[in-house]
């Protein structure tokens, strides 16, 4: 899906580079075999990993794409985790899922090649089939399409058993 290389390597041979890995994290809460860890704590942990391992305070974080299944336990501990670890910034958070479906192992690449091309169109894809978004959830999910100039993106992906990843991208000027 993408090919990954030193930035250095990539720019000798001429290659188009869009995005590079600035930080990531993993953890394990091993909280249930299927349900996340009440109020997102792991996934939290491991956005606040991400960001300290790519050098970025969350006010730098541009866009959030998230995990987002469209399940309330999954959807309610995401989105209390970016709350709490993007207080008093609002990046735009979105989740490509209900376009492609939940594709499993293959979700990170997947949506790493979405952010890849949010980045190259500026444009910040919709949350497709949000209809009528949680009371609950305070964030900036858009139904359309948004222009958007592009900056860090920070790209979930949990799964079950616990186990959360989170990517940090960068565009490539």
């Amino acid at each position: 899906m993408l090919i990954l290389e030193p930035l250095e390597a990539a720019q000798a041979r001429g290659a188009h580079v869009y995005m590079t890995i600035d930080g990531a994290a993993s953890t394990a809460d091993a909280y249930h075999v299927t349900a996340p860890a009440p109020h997102g704590t792991g996934a939290e942990r491991t956005m606040r990993l991400a960001l300290d391992d790519a050098g970025l305070a969350p006010d730098q974080i541009a866009h959030v794409n998230a995990h987002g299944t469209s399940t309330s336990l999954n959807d309610h501990a995401e989105s209390e985790a970016v709350e709490r670890v993007f207080a008093g910034s609002s990046p735009i958070v979105t989740s490509i899922k209900g376009v492609t479906g939940h594709s499993f192992g293959a979700a990170g690449a997947v949506e790493a090649v979405s952010v890849a091309l949010t980045i190259k169109h500026k444009t910040v894809p919709p949350t497709i089939g949000l209809v009528n978004q949680d009371d609950d959830i305070h964030l900036d999910i858009p139904t359309e399409a948004r222009p958007w100039t592009p900056g860090p993106v920070m790209s979930n992906s949990f799964g079950f058993g616990g186990h959360n990843g989170t990517l940090v991208f960068s565009p490539v000027d």
